[in-house]
């Protein structure tokens, strides 16, 4: 059914790595890291929309 579910991983290997994940960083930790982590992500396709608008910009110019 369901084998691969994410990067060939199945639920059970899911499950394990957060439940490993959850014992290392405890549960109060877990919200601030994932809050890091879309922070990151925001401020990465921002960077990307910049980038592009520099470049319409060059071509535009030419």
């Amino acid at each position: 059914m369901m084998n691969l579910l994410l990067f060939g991983l199945g639920l059970q290997e899911i499950v394990v790595i957060a439940l490993i994940v959850l014992l290392l960083f405890g549960g109060k930790k877990i919200p601030e890291l994932m809050k890091g982590l879309g922070k990151g992500v925001k401020s990465f396709k921002d960077g990307m929309k910049e980038i592009d608008m520099d470049d319409k910009e060059v071509k535009s110019e030419e």
